[in-house]
């Protein structure tokens, strides 16, 4: 297995106050290899946002560790931290928010360039402008620069967000619902040109997205860990677990993709579940946490006992008790 160049040891992060906490990310592991593809999936409100940005250093964990190179980046020192905030960079999800509307494109860009010393005088600063505009298929990037954000599209604004992440020369991105908020007709094209970021510069991505059908397209070389109300419930390989999903509501989320052809998503298996209603934070249920809408429920056990994320032995985790007892892992 290769050594991992990111790490998640049982992170936990509550928000609150004494008397009360909301746990939006709970006894979350998980682990990303140097230039692996790991694709964060679940529905809205699920704590995968939340889970990228402890990640990213913006939040602290209220438990659990976040390893970068096998350093806990919480018990780094002030420089060492500061390099590990320049090797990690996050793309946010709207690019209508993420600019600075009162910047030049060219500001936006230069901002980090100047911060860390990377660019020696503002001629220096244009020509790696220029450079990463071409990276990122901006053109023409000198009209472009002098231009205010509201005078871009959407897709342009993502693109100019993906070319500020690469300023500092990073080698992890979070790339939070990065296609999200674009048009449906440039959403491919975005995640060609992040795939082939990827294999030019050796990126290593967390790739956050409430949608299966993204995570297959960009991320059917490396591996898919789906998420519910804060916990880990799988994670595999992304042909393994497209093909073989094992949680019941890994198999509830593909029967919902819908196919190109719509004769196949007619005669598409739906999986029955119990019930439809998401269970709230500040109110969770005891003992497996999709116990209430899981068709497989046990009663007396699923609804006491919380499931470990078992290992299968195969290279994939699952957090079922009737999964793990049919596999004889229980």
């Amino acid at each position: 297995m290769s050594a991992a160049l990111i790490e998640v040891r049982d992170l936990g992060r509550s928000f609150g106050t004494r008397k009360r906490r909301i746990w939006a990310v709970d006894g979350v592991s998980f682990r990303v290899p140097e230039r692996d593809i790991l694709c964060l999936v679940g529905e809205s409100g699920c704590g995968k946002t939340t889970t990228g940005k402890v990640i990213a250093g913006l939040l602290r964990p209220s438990e659990g560790e976040v390893l970068f190179e096998g350093q806990d980046i919480w018990a780094m020192d002030k420089q060492a931290f500061k390099r590990y905030r320049t090797a990690v960079q996050l793309i946010h999800q709207d690019p209508y928010a993420s600019l600075n509307p009162m910047q030049r494109i060219y500001d936006v860009i230069t901002a980090p360039l100047f911060r860390h010393n990377l660019v020696s005088s503002r001629a220096h600063a244009w020509e790696r402008c220029i450079e990463l505009f071409n990276i990122v298929g901006l053109t023409p990037p000198e009209d472009l620069l002098r231009k205010h954000p509201h005078e871009l599209s959407g897709g342009q604004r993502q693109r100019v967000s993906v070319a500020r992440a690469l300023t500092v020369n990073p080698s992890f991105i979070v790339a939070d619902e990065a296609v999200s908020m674009v048009d449906v007709s440039i959403r491919v094209s975005l995640l060609t040109m992040l795939g082939r970021l990827r294999n030019e510069f050796g990126l290593t991505f967390l790739f956050i997205t409430h949608d299966l059908a993204l995570a297959k397209y960009f991320a059917w070389e490396g591996r898919i860990a789906v998420m519910y109300v804060g916990s880990m419930v799988e994670v595999a390989d992304t042909p393994r677990l497209v093909n073989e999903p094992l949680h019941p509501y890994t198999q509830a989320l593909l029967s919902a993709v819908p196919e190109a052809d719509p004769e196949l998503t007619r005669n598409k298996q739906r999986v029955p579940l119990r019930s439809q209603d998401i269970p709230s934070l500040l109110d969770l249920p005891p003992g497996c946490r999709f116990h209430p809408r899981c068709p497989r429920y046990v009663e007396g056990w699923c609804d006491v006992e919380r499931p470990a994320l078992y290992d299968t032995g195969d290279g994939r985790q699952v957090s079922c008790h009737v999964v793990a007892r049919e596999m004889g892992l229980v």
